[in-house]
């Protein structure tokens, strides 16, 4: 089985080219940074794989991803492997994307806490007007009393 699921952010905004011929189709490249979970002195902090997608994936990336971004994505991996014009084999790893997705919202990739707009929240189930406080966390806290009216507490 080859498969493989990334979480990182786009080092640099993908480079989008169509094939030639009758049937044209997107081919997408880009690079991820994919944070290391431990850390030792010396050592980097990241890894950084090259990312290639097809089709609306491709056409997907180029509308919505830039330098950044964090994402999730799935696919499998390939080698890439050639030798070079002095004769030496170099060895690289490319991830042919499959599914790609967004791993935070547009507020929290533009520097903001993450947190949800509440704005036209007005209380809705317990007739209470207050609106809902953010928690900070990406969760919306509800106000008091509302437990009774909502049928899955």
């Amino acid at each position: 089985m080859n498969k493989v699921i990334l979480m990182g952010r786009l080092t640099r905004d993908p480079e989008i080219r169509y094939s030639q011929g009758a049937n044209q189709t997107a081919i997408g490249r880009f690079s991820i940074a994919v944070d290391r979970r431990f850390k030792r002195d010396g050592e980097p902090d990241a890894d950084f794989f090259n990312c290639t997608c097809f089709g609306k994936q491709a056409e997907f990336i180029e509308k919505y991803l830039r330098k950044g971004t964090k994402v999730v994505l799935s696919g499998r991996l390939q080698n890439d492997n050639y030798t070079n014009k002095d004769g030496q084999m170099v060895y690289s790893v490319r991830v042919m994307v499959d599914e790609v997705e967004f791993a935070e919202s547009k507020n929290a990739s533009a520097g903001n806490d993450g947190g949800y707009s509440n704005a036209g929240f007005n209380g809705g189930f317990g007739g209470s007007s207050a609106p809902a406080s953010d928690a900070g966390d990406g969760f919306m806290n509800l106000p008091d009393g509302i437990e009774e009216d909502l049928p899955f507490i």
